[in-house]
């Protein structure tokens, strides 16, 4: 049905998806009530989505919600949601066109407390993560559909950390709420995606102990950590702090964690804990 619905609105307006912009849109009914549900939408919840598309998510989430605030980034998209907004006499809606900064940054400012609800390309995942649980107004909860191997990376344990996956587990809890065919979508995209639930920390400094933990330090000694694959932690740490390796190595051995591991094998503590006793030479 719902794809039905996709191919006569992109036959209405006489437009196509755009493969440059990661245009695939949801056409399946099952995935679209997954979504609502693991967004836990009340009444008084003011929801922004990022991507609307043709809107086929948003009018479910305009009956559940008190404000949807829909941001896309294709002009000629913007327009016939709008038109279809109206038409459907919905009112508690808001399209803003473009993806610019500047866009987030205004509504930050406005808004109060708000969830996130996105379907989102490849190619933006990670900077969009990072920069909604970077803010001091972080959402509440953010319920995303991704590529289900980039939904993977981010919830990945010990030994298959990576950045990204430390980046958002230092701020968040992601879990993997379905994974979804890409018989879901239309135009089919070549590989299968998730629905990725992401529970921002409030406070991060209850994992850190350090209440003038300094973000910026530790990350760098993580991309420290994750910069050459192939060697022992001691040998791309030693080189980023700068001290010896016997120096390093008893450092590990005060922490317990061991010199010889490759950052892949590291938890979110334990690199707060590395961070705890070098984070005066950083």
């Amino acid at each position: 049905m719902q794809n039905d619905t996709v191919k006569n609105l992109l036959n209405k307006y006489g437009i196509k998806p755009q493969k440059r912009l990661g245009q695939n849109f949801l056409i399946d009914e099952s995935v679209l009530e997954k979504i609502i549900t693991a967004a836990e939408i009340s009444q008084n919840d003011t929801i922004l989505e990022i991507g609307p598309g043709l809107g086929i998510l948003t009018f479910e989430l305009t009956k559940k919600g008190r404000q949807v605030i829909a941001v896309e980034k294709d002009k000629n998209l913007a327009r016939i949601l709008n038109e279809e907004l109206r038409i459907k006499k919905i009112k508690n809606t808001k399209v803003i066109s473009g993806f610019k900064l500047k866009i987030y940054n205004s509504l930050f400012s406005i808004l109060d407390s708000y969830k996130i609800v996105a379907n989102l390309p490849y190619y933006i995942v990670s900077p969009v993560i990072r920069m909604f649980l970077e803010t001091e107004n972080k959402p509440e909860l953010m319920v995303l559909m991704v590529q289900k191997e980039v939904a993977q990376r981010i919830c990945a344990k010990p030994p298959r950390m990576s950045i990204l996956a430390v980046a958002i587990q230092f701020y968040a809890r992601p879990e993997i709420v379905s994974e979804v065919l890409k018989t879901s979508f239309y135009p089919q995209p070549k590989v299968d995606s998730a629905i990725l639930r992401i529970k921002p920390r409030i406070d991060t400094n209850k994992i850190t102990n350090n209440h003038e933990f300094d973000t910026k330090k530790f990350f760098n000694l993580v991309k420290a950590g994750f910069s050459s694959k192939r060697k022992f932690l001691i040998s791309n740490i030693c080189g980023k702090i700068q001290i010896s390796k016997s120096e390093c190595q008893s450092l590990f051995e005060k922490i317990e964690i061991d010199a010889k591991s490759r950052a892949e094998n590291l938890s979110i503590d334990d690199w707060i804990k590395i961070y705890g006793e070098i984070e005066n030479i950083l």
